[in-house]
């Protein structure tokens, strides 16, 4: 009864969403919206947790925790990837602590059960001679590897929709060869906001100008909207031959074999994906403080400079692939008004730091714009907190993606019962 009671005020808040307003407050800072999310959102639907990478040798173990679902991406003896439950199926407990580890074997800390990295069991003490040890190997989770990003879904009856993902991704990704690249830094930031304010936010470049002069030498703002009509015809004359570039461009590229229009799956899906090669400005090589490459050893197979910014995102992620380096975050919601996002920085697998690359250029630009992003998204709860709040109307010419994604949302929620 409660949680049907509970399902119905959900119910309304969505029915109160304006078409192209933002989102309810409701939908933002309540705990029973967040829990259904977490359901809906962070179970039922295929989310990126990490790279191959993360987990380059076998006995390489990574803890990721979505809620109160823990997982365990791992590299076997065979050096297959694999993710696995981080249940111990004898009482529960937890095998691994979060984090990255180094092991042989899985064993259970409380009673000494042992598991293979496969996830077989091997060793149960005292269980007795009766004791079937075939069926309690550890649950495995639903995953795929797409170009070397790690996807799980922990439904059973994940989205079928992640095979035109990974499709699309596979080819564009080969030639930057991520499953055999390295973490060469790793960053942490809990933004004080709701998930979706830190995806909203990263969906748009309407606030870059204004609040990113970092990122704004290596990114073009045309590319994310503008409106035309505000626009002088110096400006506008300019406008138009960016855009003439971006079709010769993306054409030559397209030539040269590198996969470069963009592909879109925003709405009437489940699973939510974009991706585009984009031009990048001044130098044109990386973003960077000066937009010229961070490493002299370019990623995997890549042997240009010029071949600008592979980005995709998806519901819980952002993805920029360059020809020196990628930068890959993952968002992982903590609660209605905290939101944990995990930035990763990766080179190939052979880049030498101090010789190849510079951690401060790799990193600099990335880690203020994140930084940034934080005081945005914790700006933005806190007005949405606040009883003034009423959902305001998203631009035309810049917003149309969140828009996009407000409406997938609400949709996916219903499909989902609520």
């Amino acid at each position: 009864m409660l949680q049907t009671l509970a399902s119905s005020s959900i119910s309304a808040l969505l029915d109160s969403r304006a078409e192209g307003h933002s989102l309810p407050a409701g939908l933002y800072i309540r705990e029973d919206v967040f829990e259904a999310e977490l359901e809906v959102f962070f179970r039922q639907h295929w989310i990126c947790v990490g790279v191959e990478c993360d987990v380059p040798e076998p006995g390489d173990a990574t803890v990721v925790d979505i809620g109160k679902t823990s997982l365990i991406i791992l590299r076997d003896d065979e050096g297959e990837i694999r993710v696995l439950h981080n249940v111990c199926r004898h009482r529960g407990s937890r095998l691994l602590n979060p984090g990255k580890t180094i092991i042989s074997k899985l064993v259970c800390p409380y009673h000494t059960w042992t598991y293979e990295l496969t996830g077989e069991l091997s060793f149960a003490p005292h269980m007795g001679a009766g004791f079937d040890r075939e069926c309690r190997s550890l649950k495995p989770v639903t995953f795929k590897s797409i170009g070397g990003l790690i996807y799980v879904c922990l439904s059973d009856n994940p989205p079928e929709d992640i095979d035109r993902l990974e499709q699309v991704m596979a080819e564009r990704l080969a030639p930057y060869d991520i499953r055999n690249a390295k973490v060469a830094h790793e960053f942490d930031v809990i933004e004080q906001g709701n998930w979706k304010l830190t995806m909203e936010n990263n969906r748009e470049c309407y606030h870059c100008s204004a609040n990113h002069p970092e990122l704004c030498v290596s990114f073009v703002d045309l590319d994310f909207g503008f409106d035309p009509e505000a626009l002088s015809p110096e400006d506008r004359s300019q406008a138009e031959e960016h855009f003439a570039l971006y079709a010769r461009r993306t054409e030559q590229w397209e030539a040269d074999g590198y996969p470069s229009a963009a592909v879109e799956q925003l709405v009437d899906c489940a699973t939510n994906f974009r991706t585009q090669r984009l031009i990048i400005s001044g130098a044109g090589e990386s973003q960077t403080h000066d937009a010229t490459a961070a490493s002299s050893k370019l990623l995997g197979h890549m042997t240009r400079k010029d071949l600008g910014d592979t980005h995709l995102w998806g519901h819980n992620s952002w993805n920029h692939f360059m020809g020196d380096h990628a930068v890959v975050a993952i968002v992982i919601p903590l609660s209605a008004d905290k939101t944990l996002v995990r930035t990763k920085w990766l080179v190939h697998k052979d880049a030498v730091e101090g010789v190849d690359y510079h951690l401060q250029k790799l990193t600099d630009v990335w880690l203020a714009t994140t930084d940034q992003d934080a005081d945005l998204v914790a700006r933005s709860h806190a007005g949405i907190e606040d009883p003034a709040y009423i959902p305001g109307p998203y631009s035309a010419f810049s917003e149309t993606n969140l828009d996009k994604f407000a409406t997938w949302y609400i949709d996916r929620m219903r499909a989902h019962g609520y």
